[in-house]
């Protein structure tokens, strides 16, 4: 069983998110908190497998969340669950850390299988907001996939966790120069020109 914490700043959505992931069988939610700040601290008394966090809250958003548990070398997964279907935050939670990013309006299989993706230490994200960033044809994706080695796809998905250079280089046993070295190749091998580049290029391909 998968447990979760989950922070939202309206308790009716809050309360019939946790109904539904109860009652899906693989989860529960542990605890619910009102914005970021909350969350923390619930986190420190009850750790949980894994966080679901709305983006726009009072006091410390879903982002802000995002980017003070990375600082602290916290490593949890984290889906964001939104009403707002922007881009722009969809790029900041992914440059946060966050491991997935939906819209509150998916359906139930949807959520349970996220929910398990995520928990797996896997990446998920809104199907709509992916396809506007702009991606070579689908057709290079097995091109691309032969040519990213077994070590690259390993840190193209800490990158993607929102790891520094330094804190991948201690998760795979290498040196920072050469976790960077790697990365230039990564982003060589994807035609990007950055890590979140690099990260929605690899979720549109399902490289990751």
């Amino acid at each position: 069983m998968i447990s979760i914490g989950l922070a939202d700043d309206q308790q009716l959505v809050r309360s019939g998110i946790a109904t539904l992931i109860d009652l899906s069988g693989i989860a529960r939610v542990c605890w619910q908190a009102a914005n970021g700040l909350e969350a923390q601290k619930k986190l420190i008394s009850e750790p949980v497998d894994m966080l679901i966090s709305d983006i726009r809250m009072p006091q410390q958003d879903g982002i802000a969340l995002v980017t003070a548990l990375r600082a602290q070398g916290s490593l949890i997964p984290v889906l964001m669950l939104t009403t707002f279907d922007d881009h722009e935050l969809f790029l900041q939670a992914l440059t946060a850390g966050a491991n997935g990013f939906l819209l509150k309006d998916i359906d139930m299989p949807t959520l349970v299988d996220a929910i398990q993706k995520i928990a797996a230490g896997g990446f998920v994200a809104e199907p709509v907001l992916v396809s506007q960033i702009s991606m070579p044809l689908d057709r290079e994706r097995d091109f691309v996939a032969d040519c990213l080695s077994e070590k690259e796809q390993q840190i193209l998905k800490l990158v993607a966790a929102g790891l520094s250079n330094k804190e991948i280089a201690g998760a795979v046993y290498l040196a920072e120069g050469t976790v960077k070295n790697h990365l230039s190749a990564i982003l060589a091998k994807l035609h990007c020109r950055d890590r979140t580049q690099a990260v929605l290029r690899a979720l549109h391909w399902q490289l990751i």
